[in-house]
């Protein structure tokens, strides 16, 4: 993927975007100030103030490649409150100033890190909840209701009316020629994306802004009476008109009350708002980069500490990273901090040279870029996404959502938050605790896995678990993957350990328990096969047996085994409960493949699973003389063997002849006669019709048993007393599942698959 340049110059390659991003950010950026100023009590030009201040200062010093710094809604009422408070602008730019000194501090001291607290659910909330604020607060001023100042963002409106209210309200109050500009201008966009001219470098905003402000003129210039008036227009005070100058407009802070505690408590509050404000849409602005650059959190703290002390010294508001103007940038196509810079420079000129001009631009048509800027944030699809993810994830982003839509940003992210908390404390009650029913040769283990740091919060679910365990129930406490395990944990567990569970009748093991923990490991299960498991077992058990561990191999839930124990426990003899006669291919290890223990089985290795002179001896040799229960013959699909001499019976070669090789045919003979006995197949009896080989496979795997009984009395007469059982199998290389096959067992009960898994 390409990247863009890192720093405040583009690169060729988006220079052009760029440019034209910052004048579509510009355009949508003017009214927001302007509106954001007058709800906070401000004057006007405070607004832009900020604007100027966070494009050219906060775009230069930002780690961020598409965020955009401003005045932000989320402010208005803390700074509206704030100004009443303190009694005067002047003393309230003092507070952010020393707010701003602050927000410096705090980037210094990686202050940024707190965003990673945030889950990803809250963040994609709060993108989905602007969305959908942007479509219910601009769809009145798409129509010519603008009553509410732009850039919103409160369910509680100045006027009145509340999100959902002023919708009805503005349907009853529709201005024909502002709901003209504003459909004209959402159609010009949506035709723009789905038309070759989205090719162009030209973004579909701008052109819908051109083309709104085209349609407000020609139905002024005929004197429609569809014609829209200046109070729904831009409004940027012109300097020079009625002998308005730009010192008239400054205002600068009062220094007289710096030591003032109320002021210090000013500036504290603005300080820790806009910081959380700025780190939660940075954070959100990362996931809307289509580069997916990520910024450093603690160097955007010091660009808005910075920039908010210089706007605060030049008669500014408090700014912070704005989502809606950081989506609108990301959306005209600005890829690099080039277009923010932009965007704060158009401000600049607007305000000295361009007022006139920017005063008849519609406010419908900036209101179109904002509804189709906050489909896009809305977009079904991601509430799809965070649905299909699972409830844990859905209900603290539908929570946030719902929160952010019917109160403010702020608290609709705190109460997101809260939710996600919530869940994170509700899984700690059961917590740090993972309750594994393992199937040994012994015998059902209920395994207790404690995780890595278990807190005294999963101490009540412990409690409940281990009275639901009833006699005759082996319980193993198994602690080697914790480094911290709470002491009031530990004292359930003593209590269980040594006072509980011997009087009812129920063995407990532990394990991994450190010295500090005054619990010894004490294993008292047999997860291999022991004499007196040996002994206990049937045919039918030991074929349960494998046929569950190639399950658990399957499904990646092997059991837990400690190996050296094993080891140790196995060194003085074995007894092995199977004798498994398998192919030397890489890819089939028999005791992988049924999850088996050290001892447990007897593994026979040949090239095809050939049951020759040697093999049939060490059959014999684990049946009659170990007690082994079980024979398993273990073909496997695409084996190379059978693949070989399916291609010497097609070509009619010598197998030595054919490779030098003068012991091969111990292995291809018997082989061939399988190939000989697969009549199913007409064409491509070759080596490369894989189907043809793994039917090949199969019927020599039926060979081999007859091979086995024929051959070996002591065999055929131990079957016959239902000593043992003999059952061939294939495994699946592709798959790693063992496929027992009906018509290969004898002296076991052989289920079909579907039953067997129906059973399980």
């Amino acid at each position: 993927m390409p990247h863009a340049p890192n720093g405040t110059g583009a690169g060729s390659r988006w220079l052009a975007r760029d440019l034209l991003a910052g004048l579509v950010v510009f355009l949508v950026a003017l009214p927001l100030c302007l509106g954001i100023a007058h709800a906070s009590g401000a004057p006007l030009l405070s607004g832009l103030i900020s604007g100027i201040v966070g494009g050219l200062v906060v775009g230069a010093l930002s780690g961020s490649h598409v965020s955009v710094a401003g005045p932000a809604a989320g402010l208005a009422a803390i700074v509206l409150a704030q100004i009443e408070s303190l009694g005067s602008f002047e003393t309230f730019l003092l507070a952010g100033m020393l707010a701003g000194v602050m927000q410096v501090g705090l980037g210094l001291m990686r202050g940024g890190a707190v965003v990673n607290f945030v889950p990803n659910s809250v963040i994609r909330g709060l993108l989905a909840a602007i969305g959908i604020l942007l479509i219910l607060k601009q769809v009145p001023h798409l129509i010519g209701h603008d009553t509410d100042y732009e850039g919103d963002v409160s369910f509680a409106q100045p006027d009145g009316d509340n999100t959902f209210t002023a919708l009805l309200t503005a349907l009853s109050r529709l201005l024909p020629g502002a709901a003209l500009v504003g459909m004209v201008s959402l159609g010009v966009m949506v035709a723009w994306e789905k038309t070759r001219l989205k090719r162009t470098k030209v973004p579909s905003a701008l052109a819908a802004v051109l083309a709104g402000t085209l349609l407000a003129e020609l139905l002024a210039a005929v004197g429609s009476s569809w014609a829209i008036s200046a109070s729904h227009m831009v409004t940027v005070p012109v300097l020079g008109h009625d002998g308005l100058a730009l010192q008239d407009l400054l205002r600068f802070p009062d220094f007289s009350r710096v030591f003032d505690p109320q002021l210090l408590l000013a500036a504290v509050t603005l300080a820790v708002v806009a910081s959380l404000e700025t780190l939660l849409n940075l954070e959100a602005t990362e996931k809307l980069d289509p580069l997916r650059r990520p910024a450093s959190s603690n160097r955007e703290l010091i660009a808005q500490g910075v920039g908010n002390t210089l706007a605060a010294a030049i008669g500014g508001l408090p700014m912070t990273s704005v989502i809606v103007r950081s989506s609108v940038n990301v959306d005209a196509g600005g890829r690099t901090r080039l277009s923010t810079i932009v965007h704060g420079g158009l401000l600049l000129v607007s305000l000295v040279l361009l007022a006139p001009i920017i005063n008849r631009i519609p406010l419908a048509s900036l209101a179109a870029v904002l509804v189709l800027t906050g489909i896009k944030l809305a977009s079904p699809r991601l509430f799809v996404d965070k649905w299909r993810a699972g409830w844990r994830q859905f209900v603290p982003f539908a929570a946030t959502v719902a929160a952010i839509v019917l109160t403010d940003l702020l608290v609709g992210v705190l109460i997101g938050l809260f939710i996600s908390l919530s869940f994170v404390l509700a899984r700690n009650l059961k917590g740090g605790l993972q309750v594994v029913r393992e199937s040994h040769v012994s015998g059902l283990v209920h395994r207790i896995v404690l995780g890595e740091h278990v807190s005294y919060l999963a101490r009540a679910h412990l409690a409940d678990l281990l009275a639901s365990f009833r006699a005759g129930d082996h319980v193993a406490i198994d602690a080697r993957g914790s480094t911290y395990v709470d002491p009031d944990l530990l004292s359930v567990i003593r209590d269980f350990v040594h006072e509980e569970a011997p009087p009812r009748g129920i063995k407990v093991s532990v394990l991994g328990f450190h010295n500090r923990y005054e619990l010894i490991d004490l294993v008292q299960y047999v997860d291999y096969t022991s004499r007196e498991v040996q002994a206990a077992l049937t045919p039918q058990r030991v074929l349960e047996l494998l046929r569950e561990g190639n399950r658990r191999f399957v499904s990646g839930e092997r059991l837990n085994r400690d190996l050296a124990r094993q080891v140790d426990a196995t060194s003085a003899g074995q007894h092995p409960m199977a004798i498994v006669l398998s192919c030397i291919d890489s890819r089939a290890p028999a005791e992988l493949l049924f999850d088996l223990g050290i001892g447990d089985i007897f593994s026979v290795r040949v090239a095809g699973n050939v049951a020759k002179q040697k093999a049939m001896g060490s059959i014999e040799f684990a049946c009659k003389l170990v007690g082994s229960k079980l024979v398993v013959v273990l073909g496997h699909t695409r084996c190379g063997a059978v693949k070989a001499t399916c291609d010497f019976v097609h070509r009619g070669l010598d197998p030595i002849a054919a490779t030098g090789l003068t012991n091969l045919p111990s292995i291809t003979e018997p082989i061939a006669e399988a190939v000989h006995k697969e009549t199913a197949t007409r064409d491509r009896r070759a080596g490369d019709n894989l189907e043809f080989v793994d039917r090949v496979t199969e019927i020599h795997v039926a060979n081999t048993i007859e091979s086995i009984l024929d051959h070996s009395p002591t065999i055929a007469a131990m079957l016959a007393a239902g000593e043992i059982g003999i059952v061939g199998a294939m495994y699946d290389v592709g798959t790693g599942k063992v496929r027992f096959l009906p018509q290969c067992s004898r002296g076991v009960r052989l289920e079909t698959e579907a039953a067997a898994a129906s059973a399980s």
